[in-house]
């Protein structure tokens, strides 16, 4: 069976949510249901029906947190000694070459991956180029506009 990389910090917000599925949403959709049957022929009754769908929903959710959650390797970058490194995990901080602009990026797995939060997969175009790569290091990244280069300024191993 594959398994997937998936941050500590990933992990817990995906069991939080599957928390929650499963002890208010659950719950509050099995209420609704039951008060809908209430109201009489379920034929017409689109309370009954709108909430069937979200039950199905709420279903499909959990199952496929169940299955994620089966299959991550949950790795903690906290508990690894920085040697300067990036590896999966650790937060980098690079700067353009050309431009100056710094930014720093979380390396993660592919469902925790957020650009607005400055999380990026670790299949994307520059985590490939980063990982393996150490403190200091140039790298060159190629972009939909470009090769653009970069140089590494900080490695954080940090959740």
């Amino acid at each position: 069976m594959t398994q997937y990389p998936m941050t500590a910090k990933g992990a817990g917000i995906l069991r939080a949510e599957l928390e929650q599925l499963k002890t208010v949403k659950r719950p509050e959709i099995v209420h609704a249901i039951a008060e809908a049957r209430e109201h009489g022929d379920l034929k017409e009754n689109a309370e009954y029906h709108a909430a069937r769908e979200q039950q199905g929903f709420c279903e499909g959710r959990i199952q496929d947190i169940e299955a994620k959650l089966s299959n991550a390797q949950i790795i903690d970058v906290s508990k690894i000694a920085n040697n300067g490194k990036v590896i999966f995990g650790s937060t980098v901080t690079i700067v353009n070459a050309e431009t100056d602009e710094e930014v720093s990026y979380q390396i993660v797995g592919d469902d925790e991956s957020d650009i607005k939060k400055n999380l990026i997969s670790i299949n994307s175009p520059i985590a490939r180029g980063l990982i393996g790569k150490k403190l200091d290091d140039e790298i060159s990244i190629t972009t939909p506009g470009g090769v653009i280069d970069y140089d590494i300024i900080k490695v954080e191993y940090t959740c």
